[in-house]
């Protein structure tokens, strides 16, 4: 049985091999985590070979993988091999393409993603972001957080439950270290993200796949009914940009 793949606070993980991959790294570190073979071929090169991710080292191994994740996320075709919106992959992996990678393969198999702007969010409503998040992401569900500057959205960052239930982690892939992802800082636009301050975007899990089961379990007895899916956002507020913005 393979030992599972896991990144903790203060833990060094793997580095983008590329200055657009930054959401290719992301996407494939949380692949490792919930895919114990998959893991295990790109750190050691041992188990069943993975097609896209060939290559000698763990380096290369990542970055083939990598490469495999920009062409789908960024490509004209979908998952079910339908037209898609494409995007330029020397802007990075554009926020519906992340969220299809967690979807199939990158999360906990049944997990939903939505997309969220945050960047015209106030202080007050990131902090309740923040705390929608301490409920949103688990084991097997991560969020994927876009930061960067006053003007546009510049790095993915990946992020992680925390070791205490009122805090999370945020894999940043430029350096492949694991950091607390401050609550205060995440409201106040003050971030220490590979370089980067202000939370643009975020791709979060929805939580309809750990409410459905818990559903299929309380009703083993009943006639099954469909379960609806909660919504993960707090509020829908006007914009408002508070002015300690970065």
């Amino acid at each position: 049985m393979s030992t599972p793949f896991r990144l903790v606070q203060g833990s060094s993980g793997p580095r983008q091999q590329s200055p657009t991959t930054c959401g290719s790294a992301c996407a494939t570190v949380a692949r490792m985590l919930v895919d114990a073979p998959f893991a295990r071929w790109i750190t050691a090169g041992e188990g069943q070979p993975v097609p896209g991710a060939e290559g000698t080292t763990t380096a290369e191994r990542f970055a083939a993988w990598e490469r495999t994740v920009h062409g789908r996320t960024n490509g004209w075709r979908g998952p079910s091999g339908g037209l898609a919106l494409g995007w330029p992959r020397a802007l990075g992996t554009p926020p519906w393409g992340m969220k299809h990678e967690l979807e199939r393969g990158a999360s906990t198999v049944g997990t939903r993603y939505r997309m969220l702007s945050v960047r015209a969010h106030s202080q007050e409503s990131l902090r309740a972001r923040y705390r929608r998040l301490l409920d949103l992401v688990v084991d097997g569900e991560p969020a994927v957080l876009y930061v960067g500057n006053r003007l546009l959205p510049r790095h993915v960052t990946l992020v992680l439950p925390g070791d205490r239930p009122d805090s999370l982690d945020v894999y940043e892939p430029a350096s492949g270290t694991v950091q607390r992802l401050d609550e205060e800082a995440f409201a106040r636009r003050r971030l220490r993200l590979g370089g980067w301050s202000v939370p643009w975007i975020l791709v979060q899990p929805t939580g309809h796949r750990r409410v459905t089961a818990r559903a299929q379990v309380r009703s083993a007895w009943t006639i099954p009914s469909l379960v609806r899916e909660p919504s993960p956002d707090l509020m829908r507020e006007a914009p408002s940009v508070s002015s300690s913005q970065a």
